[in-house]
């Protein structure tokens, strides 16, 4: 036997065995990965009383708002994390994030969705109780925190050895390609199985290594922290702190008003007002080119009670390790590239279910040829 032969006969049986212990797990993820690319529509779909209203008004104060979840909820006195909303369809969104009725739980906070227009509460639901927030978490977390964290890291690592190995297997010698490109319509189902089985993989192959390496990333992100921070820090600001000296803090709208003079063309997308008396305004905003409107990376640190600005991160002149950074959550749910890019992860997340489907009866046909 050739060493040639003895490679992919290794190669096929890692291919086999991965297929068959991690399949299940692979189309779980691309499934509930499909659908949470739109999860805030689907949200809304399914709760259609958390729309806005059709009048269009005056831009929305920010100070209304905080003053609005404090007047609702007085109970908490902490921090609230407020997002914009992204078109005139969508409400205010605000989170609790130390709710003490979650305070065992990883990431659950108190999700609150307000009418930017009639400052109505519209819906007020604890993460991971209503439905796309539970499909999150099973995508995140397999619903085990951060131990299913570590478990989906490993996954994606072993997915990617997967996806290589059948791109291996693939891979026709010298002068061969036309054929291994062939689609052959009229022949035995044993072979259009092989046809579906090897088309799948090569037309998914860069979404699903793109997903799967975007994956690990995301899920353990310090595993990478190491190589990604050199020749510098991941961005981190020092000494963000207010000074309590007796005054009344400045209000959320003068917080807003010091970020926008700083980034003048940018639009405001979150704002967290401070914990304590020690706490900070932090406003993030989105400047035309970042990768990610939902979630940029531009964001200003203001002093509660002068309203100084004490850090600024200006994601156009971010380091090697925060542009990559910025680029993992975009890239795995397609919205670096906009709607289309969006609907290419949706359809994407179906390739996992061929490819088992397809693996499971090329490996019976194989086995009843034996």
């Amino acid at each position: 036997m050739t060493q040639r032969n003895k490679m992919r006969r290794y190669w096929l049986a890692a291919h086999l065995y991965l297929g068959l212990l991690l399949g299940g797990f692979a189309v779980l993820l691309g499934l509930t990965g499909s659908l949470l690319v739109f999860y805030p529509e689907i949200d809304q779909a399914l709760n259609p009383h958390i729309a806005t209203s059709t009048n269009i008004g005056a831009p929305v104060s920010s100070q209304a708002v905080l003053n609005q979840l404090r007047a609702q909820f007085p109970e908490r006195t902490l921090g609230w994390r407020i997002e914009m909303p992204l078109n005139a369809s969508r409400p205010i969104m605000a989170r609790y994030m130390k709710a003490e009725e979650k305070a065992g739980k990883h990431f659950a906070p108190l999700v609150v969705t307000i009418d930017p227009q009639s400052l109505a509460v519209t819906s007020s639901r604890f993460w991971g109780d209503f439905a796309v927030t539970w499909l999150y978490d099973l995508h995140y977390t397999l619903l085990l925190e951060e131990t299913g964290k570590t478990v989906l890291a490993i996954i994606g690592l072993l997915l990617l050895v997967s996806v290589g190995s059948g791109l291996y297997l693939w891979w026709p010698r010298s002068g061969h390609f036309k054929s291994a490109f062939a689609w052959r319509k009229n022949a035995h189902i044993k072979r259009r199985v092989y046809d579906w089985h090897k088309t799948a993989g090569l037309l998914g192959c860069v979404f699903l290594l793109v997903l799967s390496v975007t994956g690990v990333m995301l899920e353990k992100p310090h595993w990478f922290e190491s190589t990604l921070a050199m020749p510098a820090p991941l961005f981190e600001p020092k000494n963000a702190v207010s000074q309590a000296n007796g005054q009344p803090a400045i209000s959320l709208d003068k917080a807003v008003e010091m970020a926008k003079q700083r980034f003048p063309q940018a639009e405001v997308r979150w704002i967290y007002t401070p914990d304590n008396a020690q706490g900070v305004y932090q406003v993030r905003l989105y400047q035309a080119g970042e990768v990610g409107r939902r979630f940029p990376k531009t964001m200003v640190w203001i002093e509660q009670y002068t309203g100084e600005i004490l850090a600024v991160r200006d994601a156009r002149q971010d380091f090697f390790g925060d542009t990559v950074v910025a680029w993992l959550h975009p890239l795995h749910n397609g919205e670096a590239f906009g709607l289309f890019g969006r609907w290419l992860i949706f359809f994407s997340g179906f390739v996992p279910l061929i490819l088992f489907v397809t693996g499971i009866m090329r490996w019976r046909h194989k086995r009843s040829n034996a």
